[in-house]
């Protein structure tokens, strides 16, 4: 991860993306002009919105997201592998573009996996943001709406990627580390990032 990335609450708007980033991946993987797809984008409808109103800003976010990652094999992943495969590279994906995600992943995540402790609750969000806006001046003039938005935020993209059950679940699922994702965080030496995926070796 690009260690000068800010912390910002784009989480809110943006969240996962799946079925956008499979779309616009496709178009990315052609080496098309993200205007280009997004023309193409609002054409056909694809992305299924009642308006074109956040087509440009989500498309725009899946192209940085496919930039973020920094390896054609895993954004050909996401267009092609199976649904499983391709969330968890997305998760990884947001991780890269997203300070906040990465720290999240890395620093609660993670740490739990390497601890063993399966356990998870709203208190382990409440403790990260506190921590966050303690030391991060601009996440600290965050509104408490905002902050909430982005830790529902977040708890959906662990139901996605089935570290949870549902939104309500309070145990942490054993994930298994996807062999394309192993290849491209080692390939970025993202080592940091492997907890976070539950590879402990």
């Amino acid at each position: 991860m690009n260690q000068e990335l800010l912390y910002n609450g784009s989480l809110t708007a943006e969240q996962f993306l799946f079925s956008e980033i499979r779309i616009a991946s496709k178009y990315y993987l052609q080496g098309m002009p993200i205007k280009e797809a997004v023309d193409i984008i609002k054409k056909g409808n694809l992305f299924q919105y009642p308006t074109e109103r956040h087509v440009s800003r989500l498309a725009g976010a899946c192209y940085k997201r496919l930039d973020a990652l920094s390896n054609v094999q895993l954004v050909h992943a996401i267009a092609f592998a199976p649904n499983d495969i391709a969330k968890q590279i997305n998760l990884y994906a947001i991780m890269r573009y997203n300070r906040l995600v990465w720290e999240f992943m890395t620093q609660v995540i993670g740490e739990k996996y390497r601890n063993q402790d399966f356990s998870f609750s709203r208190k382990d969000l409440n403790v990260f943001f506190c921590e966050l806006q303690s030391q991060i001046d601009s996440v600290s003039a965050w509104s408490e709406s905002t902050i909430n938005k982005i830790k529902s935020v977040l708890v959906r993209m662990l139901v996605e990627t089935d570290y949870l059950d549902d939104i309500r679940s309070t145990v942490l699922n054993q994930v298994f580390l996807c062999e394309e994702l192993e290849r491209g965080i080692k390939s970025n030496n993202d080592s940091m990032a492997l907890s976070a995926f539950n590879y402990l070796r």
